[in-house]
């Protein structure tokens, strides 16, 4: 199920076409995916600090964590291969990336490295 997303970083407004994960798609996240997959969109019900994996991800990618007043808590570049990924401070939204041509824009944005 696709959705469309839309928070401010920076003063700068993002739009983004994302992907829902539910269920057991939300353990593999972008694992085995290619470069070229959509953005993820992984919504919580309660805010939290849960950790993740960047295990059998081939390529670099955004990991963007929002609170529930859609407010960016933290933006991170994320190697493949990362074992552990601890976020600083909770969220209930989280969006995965790939950095690719056609995030090309939004990638420019996000990322600071």
């Amino acid at each position: 199920m696709k959705r469309k997303i839309s928070f401010k970083y920076k003063g700068k407004k993002i739009n983004l076409d994302t992907e829902i994960c539910r269920g057991a798609r939300m353990g593999m996240g972008l694992m085995f995916k290619s470069r070229k997959t959509d953005a993820l969109l992984f919504e919580f019900s309660k805010p939290n600090k849960m950790s993740l994996t960047a295990l059998f991800v081939f390529f670099p990618f955004i990991a963007v964590f929002i609170d529930d007043k859609n407010k960016v808590m933290e933006v991170r570049r994320i190697k493949p291969f990362k074992f552990l990924i601890k976020p600083k401070k909770t969220f209930t939204k989280l969006i995965e990336i790939p950095i690719n041509d056609k995030y090309h824009k939004q990638i420019e944005l996000l990322d600071d490295s």
